[in-house]
């Protein structure tokens, strides 16, 4: 029998209107029974935002679409426009070509989390056009502050550039425009902080300079933020995507955070990655400046501490929305059997075909269904 959820997939991609798909909690499997498993998406695709809206991806906070791509603008206070992958990769190189938005105190940001909080970030500040922070996080702790680098990037807000994750279980490598500018090695990164298990891919913008904002997420977003001045707008040309892993989900068989307990079903976890990846380490072609000013962000702390005149600090919640306290920042998948084309766009799977009378019948009410939905908003 097709589900209620399936209904709704299926009417709100038929009246484009896929915001309202975000209808699930975060779940950690480390910390938390019957979580669903995650849609794997087993391949690679090629995500162009100049021909409009992706179905591969879950919109929050109104981006809009033009020839220059996805547009993610920040005009007041609140404003948090971002896009999520409805699906998870196990390993894998991700490529998104972007150009930063400008603005004091407002963030760009690239961004692979899994549901146990791994991490790993591009961020750009709106007030510093000529550098871009990296960054990583296992299970969302910041035990510690020296994981982030500055990198030279000139003309970040100036024009369109392609930053490259590749991230395998032996190291992450960050590029722009094919040049490699860090590499972090399993070896040396922080004990047992290494990211390794299944990631979506977020990407949006928001305003840490914010007046809502604490103290220290203000200074580290170089704000406040003068909406007079805006909309400060960040925007997406395209984003490309290779899973290394394969299979049609990704599920925990337990609660180590380890890779080695990932379960690819119908396929195979591969450590290794690509050709190109899994093995020495590439040059780094352009040196790391320094160490960001050591920002929380949106990760949790192990400690008491929420005096926001000292660190560790935590954020407030109109931050991208990649943090433990966010209640729909991650979305579950698609439905059982359906699957991605290379361009990204959603493909229902065989088993859910209906004769031509009930698939009648079934959009009919899914249409109707979505019309009272989008009515109700009114």
């Amino acid at each position: 029998m097709i589900g209620i959820r399936h209904c709704l997939l299926a009417s709100l991609t038929l009246l484009a209107t896929p915001s309202t798909a975000q209808t699930y909690s975060n779940c950690n499997p480390l910390t938390q029974g019957g979580c669903p498993a995650d849609t794997a998406l087993g391949k690679s695709v090629n995500v162009d935002f100049t021909k409009g809206a992706s179905d591969s991806f879950t919109p929050s906070g109104n981006p809009t679409y033009d020839s220059n791509g996805a547009t993610f603008a920040v005009a007041k206070s609140g404003d948090s426009p971002q896009i999520t992958s409805k699906w998870y990769i196990m390993f894998g190189r991700v490529e998104v070509v972007l150009k930063a938005a400008p603005g004091a105190g407002i963030v760009s940001s690239f961004v692979m989390q899994s549901d146990t909080l791994d991490e790993i970030d591009w961020e750009w500040l709106g007030a510093d056009s000529e550098q871009v922070q990296s960054n990583y996080f296992g299970k969302g702790l910041t035990t510690t502050y020296n994981r982030g680098a500055f990198h030279a990037d000139s003309g970040s807000q100036a024009g369109f550039k392609t930053y490259t994750i590749d991230w395998t279980a032996n190291q992450i490598v960050w590029s722009i425009n094919g040049q490699t500018v860090r590499v972090l090695t399993q070896a040396a990164a922080e004990a047992n902080q290494y990211p390794q298990t299944p990631m979506q891919v977020k990407i949006g913008a928001w305003s840490g300079g914010d007046a809502s904002n604490s103290q220290g997420t203000i200074q580290w977003a170089k704000g406040p933020t003068d909406y007079s001045r805006g909309p400060y707008k960040m925007q997406v040309k395209s984003v490309s995507v290779t899973d290394y892993s394969t299979g049609t989900q990704y599920k925990y068989g337990g609660t180590s955070g380890k890779w080695q307990d990932i379960v690819a079903v119908g396929g195979s976890v591969n450590s290794g990655g690509g050709s190109k990846s899994g093995s020495s380490a590439p040059a780094i072609t352009s040196v790391s400046s320094g160490q960001p000013l050591p920002f929380e962000g949106t990760h949790r702390s192990g400690s008491v501490n929420t005096n926001t005149n000292v660190y560790p600090f935590v954020a407030q919640p109109t931050t991208l929305q990649t943090s433990a306290s966010a209640a729909y920042s991650n979305y579950p998948g698609l439905p059982s059997g359906w699957t991605v084309s290379d361009s990204g766009k959603v493909v229902p799977g065989a088993a859910s075909v209906l004769d031509i009378p009930t698939r009648f019948l079934y959009l009919t009410f899914c249409s109707l269904l979505a019309g009272f939905i989008l009515g109700s908003r009114g």
